[in-house]
């Protein structure tokens, strides 16, 4: 297995390479668990937003809704750490961890690729290209569609968490300005809920385009998020390197 500057010396002699080191352990960890937390967090906030309409016996003998506010919260704070240390990676890790918080918007052969991996996804290109990291469009939707809107869900969470927490605590004072900036607590509550489906959805659409990748571009993804080696199952494309703004 060759790596990136190992690859780069084998494509200037005209040689075939079959795998390069791409994501690193932190990356990966945190990819796992940053789903789980994110299915969990969805499940329960449903529940919250919506709770069930009855419990069967006494209320004092039931305190489901309160197990289900602490597996949401519990998430919330593995969600939120998660992110921090992400950002954390984004400057000690290789470039690769770099990809999901920096655009090179000003770089018009980048966008040239964003809109072809467009056509591609739309079934407009016969032949696609292949990327050790992330492609362009892949990297547009994962700063809009996660980087920014777990941003904004994490403030908005913490915000209507700082509610139950109190006037002082230690959410109140980092968060509590969010609600009446963004217009109170009902519109962040709806803001929040609206944001979960936003994630969700593309949480959906990020799994169809990975398998969809890993079978028609001949090239490993699921796996890469594993073990950390992108392979390449033939060599008919020519691989693409990350484009720095």
């Amino acid at each position: 297995m060759l790596s990136q500057q190992d690859m780069l010396e084998a494509e200037r002699h005209g040689k075939q390479v079959r795998s390069i080191y791409v994501y690193e352990a932190p990356v990966r960890l945190w990819h796992w668990i940053n789903a789980l937390a994110m299915v969990v967090l969805a499940v329960t906030g449903y529940f919250i937003g919506k709770p069930l309409p009855t419990m069967p016996g006494e209320a004092s003998d039931n305190f489901l809704m309160g197990y289900i506010r602490f597996a949401h919260f519990t998430a919330a704070y593995i969600f939120a750490v998660g992110l921090l240390g992400r950002i954390y990676w984004a400057f000690v890790g290789n470039h690769h961890a770099k990809q999901i918080f920096k655009l090179p918007i000003t770089n018009p052969q980048w966008w040239s690729e964003v809109f072809f991996e467009l056509r591609w996804y739309l079934f407009l290109e016969k032949t696609p290209k292949k990327y050790v990291g992330h492609n362009p469009m892949a990297q547009l939707m994962m700063f809009f569609f996660f980087t920014i809107l777990a941003v904004g869900m994490v403030f908005t969470g913490f915000a209507l968490y700082s509610e139950g927490a109190g006037l002082g605590s230690w959410s109140d004072m980092l968060f509590g300005w969010v609600i009446p900036v963004l217009g109170g607590s009902m519109q962040i509550h709806n803001l929040h809920r609206l944001g979960m489906w936003i994630m969700m959805t593309f949480a959906l659409v990020h799994i169809y385009a990975a398998i969809r990748e890993d079978i028609m571009s001949r090239q490993s993804l699921i796996s890469t998020m594993i073990s950390g080696w992108r392979m390449f199952k033939d060599y008919r494309f020519t691989l693409r390197w990350p484009r720095s703004a």
